[in-house]
């Protein structure tokens, strides 16, 4: 991990931003180092309607950020072009033009004309390919630090069109709020955030490709569908016992098939107090909601035990 690269910056940088070289701009801004945290998601509901023509699918959602999170550390210099450099607390992290943070600062530098070396430290807390949208909440972390870093005046909206090209999670980790998510997860509708509760997260130590998963879902055959209308309205009253009985994951009619662990971790998270379990995303990390912190931690480590898993969190709304 190269710890130097953001060491020895000097006071000023220049930026240039416009659309084209007719008004592209150039204002001197002093060196900025800015930390942001990147909080993981889950899906408290996850329906697949349809495969699309094009191979997507469409989806109705409802997504929750949860208080487990990386930090990431931007510092920026002066150069003549943009040149990006990114370092991790994680050697299997990739820190090449393959991360997402990487390319959502080349994105912005593209689509906006910015000039300057910037240089990305991540600490990495939330779990790797687990269904908890890590690349992605990292990858909207890069859009707003860049937003923030350049003072760009640019909306979340415009942020959240251009990081759908980077993935379908990113423009709701953007948004980071309680959402209902529809068409392919960039079409985005605030609702009324998780009751407080506290949030056991258990990542198996399995790897769960989503592709696979969705490409053995048979979407257009499902007979059953989550009540998503019916756990808006329940999050809108505050009801959580009413949120966690509609707590369901389509995607799970595939994975539990193939990862019988999966099912056996939220029978026993259900089984330690938990209002209801499910897993996230594509997998294989499963939830629970809990009312009571005590109990939440006596499952987390029940959990750990009997699993033998080191990636199971306490954590809460958010």
């Amino acid at each position: 991990r190269d710890t130097d690269r953001s060491r020895g910056l000097g006071d000023v940088y220049k930026r240039q931003i416009g659309n084209s070289g007719k008004n592209r701009k150039e204002r001197p801004l002093r060196m900025k180092t800015l930390t942001r945290n990147a909080y993981a998601k889950v899906n408290l509901a996850l329906d697949v309607l349809r495969r699309r023509e094009d191979g997507y699918h469409d989806v109705c959602m409802i997504m929750q950020n949860l208080s487990l999170y990386d930090t990431l550390t931007f510092t920026v210099e002066e150069a003549d072009t943009l040149t990006i450099t990114l370092a991790c607390d994680k050697a299997f992290v990739p820190c090449d033009a393959r991360n997402l943070i990487y390319k959502a600062i080349a994105l912005m530098g593209e689509t906006y004309h910015l000039t300057g070396h910037v240089h990305v430290e991540l600490v990495k807390r939330i779990p790797v390919e687990a269904g908890m949208a890590g690349g992605s909440t990292d990858c909207a972390a890069a859009f707003h630090a860049m937003r923030e870093l350049y003072g760009l005046d640019v909306s979340d909206q415009e942020l959240m069109k251009l990081g759908v090209k980077l993935g379908a999670d990113v423009p709701y980790c953007i948004m980071a709020k309680t959402a209902l998510s529809e068409g392919i997860g960039e079409v985005l509708t605030e609702v009324a955030p998780l009751p407080d509760c506290f949030v056991v997260v258990a990542k198996p130590t399995i790897s769960v490709s989503t592709k696979m998963v969705y490409e053995n879902l048979h979407a257009n055959e499902l007979q059953h569908h989550p009540d998503v209308a019916g756990m808006v309205d329940a999050l809108k009253q505050g009801d959580l016992s009413g949120v966690a009985s509609r707590m369901e994951n389509v995607l799970e009619t595939v994975t539990t098939k193939l990862y019988p662990q999966i099912e056996e971790i939220k029978q026993t998270m259900k089984e330690s107090g938990a209002e209801n379990a499910i897993m996230s995303g594509s997998g294989p990390t499963v939830f629970g909601l809990y009312t009571e912190k005590a109990t939440a931690e006596q499952a987390a480590e029940k959990i750990r035990q009997q699993y033998g898993l080191s990636e199971v969190y306490v954590t809460q709304p958010c």
